[in-house]
């Protein structure tokens, strides 16, 4: 990949499950992200009086993922493997940003990850152009950059 001065554009990624196909077109993508939480801790005999940071666990943010609706039987019948078999449902979701030639430039893997969320239309009998949207919000236990 050569240098670059400036930085992507948001609008072009792609959102695929297991490593298969892309998981129909989402307009939205947002919570990519993973915390490091530390424990203080101080010895009593340390000459110096401060704590000493040690690294804890680490939390995976909630990924939202917003389209409009063109077929939700797939997001359905997750939801439900995952009510009825727990984690043995749990997907791999790559997150794939493109450069303007659609080349891959950046993947975030999520690992782990099961739906907690799915939230559907508002629907409106005003006319006019607003199409009708769903948004599904994904746990997962890991973000893994680059894979």
């Amino acid at each position: 990949m050569a240098n670059r001065d400036t930085p992507y554009g948001a609008f072009n990624f792609t959102v695929s499950f297991d490593g298969g196909e892309t998981f129909g077109g989402f307009s939205d993508v947002s919570g990519i992200g993973t915390e490091l939480t530390v424990a203080e801790y101080r010895n009593g005999n340390e000459k110096e009086n401060h704590v000493r940071k040690v690294p804890g666990v680490h939390k995976v943010s909630d990924v939202t993922l917003k389209r409009g609706i063109v077929n939700s039987e797939d997001l359905w019948a997750w939801m439900e493997q995952v009510r009825r078999t727990g984690v043995a449902a749990q997907r791999t979701v790559s997150i794939t940003l493109r450069d303007e030639a659609s080349q891959p430039v950046q993947t975030w893997t999520l690992r782990g990850v099961i739906p907690l969320k799915w939230t559907g239309p508002t629907l409106a009998a005003k006319g006019g152009g607003d199409v009708a949207g769903e948004e599904l919000v994904l746990s997962a236990e890991a973000v893994v950059f680059g894979e």
